[in-house]
């Protein structure tokens, strides 16, 4: 297809896809789809090669949430049967981190639940960040807590923070319609913050909600134009008690499209498979290492994973390697950008993306129109969607 051979040529290049590439990646048959994950992969294996960074999120705080995001099971006035709790002590998070860094992470994803932390709660997450690093030197640290005030993402870095997660989800034409209790801008101004602040800017989306392709290439775009260093792709977890528990919305070859498209348009930044993959790319999972260089491993927030070992030897009989901590995540030019803006430096790139563009080039060619396509509708798979009982605020062993 001409359309991947340019895609492939751009990619290689960091130079950003029309709209209309973009959109004709979303709608390719079931026939072309090997097609589009082969030409995705050969972009992700120029600036990743075969490498698969390993994250662990660690739930700080859960539930009780005062937002009402609809997609969220810690939303105001979910029924969902999640954990609930209040703040784990700094060494009770430092225990929960180390099962993770123990399975392989190279980062821990510290998340709590809430509009934005209270400067107590800065001061909170910065005492566990010492407590994590004190007892695992090399680890990196990403927080994600909602939407900063000005000074906490300086905070968060004085104590150690490497990165800062906050996603802006969708479009922001659709915004309005997920969440009314902030705003679309507020989410941007959050990631600025964490940018400015020298930490490593970490912004994704979730995809299954209900929205268009257009909606989709919208926040994409954005995220380029954003500019993080890490692209989590969320796919919905329809959880039972939440407003989008009958959005069933995708299927293993529509997560493949979104994952590729992604790709192209940053083709230079770390794409992670973040919350829903065992529930919608199932069988699929890994043929997606492909497109994506990043994955959590074991639990997510509020929802089990698939077992940590699982995770592992997928890596390995996909013929992927796990990322070691020496390694650095970012192609070069990125990761020496970072390092001139007082940023990670080698500790560059992940961010948290809970289930809850890149580089330069103008924009340039055309494509053809794409035909126009039903959104591909997947069948309910409750059975997948499992809360998760273990690990932090539990008395038992975590996932990892």
């Amino acid at each position: 297809m001409d359309l991947l051979n340019t895609l492939v040529d751009k990619g290689l290049r960091r130079e950003l896809p029309t709209r209309e590439e973009a959109l004709s990646v979303l709608a390719t048959s079931d026939d072309d789809l090997l097609d589009v994950v082969a030409a995705a992969g050969k972009v992700r294996r120029h600036w990743f090669g075969r490498r698969v960074k390993l994250n662990y999120l660690v739930n700080l705080k859960s539930g009780l949430c005062p937002e009402d995001c609809s997609y969220c099971s810690q939303r105001l006035g979910s029924t969902a049967g999640i954990l609930k709790y209040t703040w784990l002590k700094p060494d009770e998070a430092s225990k929960a981190a180390a099962a993770g860094l123990a399975g392989g992470a190279k980062r821990v994803c510290l998340v709590a639940s809430g509009r934005g932390p209270t400067d107590r709660d800065v001061d909170r997450v910065s005492d566990t960040i010492k407590a994590i690093k004190d007892q695992n030197e090399d680890v990196e640290v990403c927080a994600c807590l909602g939407l900063l005030s000005d000074g906490q993402a300086e905070r968060l870095r004085e104590a150690g923070a490497d990165a800062y997660n906050h996603n802006l989800n969708t479009s922001e034409a659709t915004y309005g319609e997920i969440t009314t209790t902030h705003t679309y801008a507020d989410r941007v101004d959050t990631v600025q913050k964490a940018h400015a602040a020298g930490l490593s800017a970490c912004s994704g989306l979730i995809a299954g909600m209900g929205e268009s392709d257009e909606d989709l290439i919208d926040v994409v775009f954005s995220l380029r134009e954003l500019d993080p260093d890490s692209v989590p792709v969320n796919f919905l977890i329809p959880f039972e008690g939440t407003p989008l528990a009958k959005e069933w919305n995708l299927t293993p070859q529509r997560c493949l499209r979104i994952l590729a498209m992604v790709r192209f348009v940053c083709p230079d930044v770390e794409v992670r498979i973040a919350g829903g993959r065992e529930v919608h790319l199932r069988s699929m999972q890994p043929l997606a290492l492909n497109l994506a260089n990043s994955i959590f491993l074991g639990d997510y927030l509020t929802s089990e994973g698939q077992a940590g070992k699982a995770d592992l030897d997928m890596i390995a009989d996909a013929g992927f390697e796990v990322e070691g901590a020496g390694e650095v995540t970012l192609p070069q030019h990125r990761a020496d950008v970072a390092a001139a803006a007082g940023g990670c430096g080698s500790h560059e790139s992940a961010g948290c993306g809970s289930h809850e563009g890149a580089g330069c080039g103008s924009v340039c060619g055309s494509a053809a129109e794409p035909a126009v396509s039903e959104p591909a509708v997947g069948e309910a798979r409750t059975d997948l969607v499992a809360v998760r009982r273990r690990g932090a605020g539990t008395d038992l062993a975590p996932n990892a």
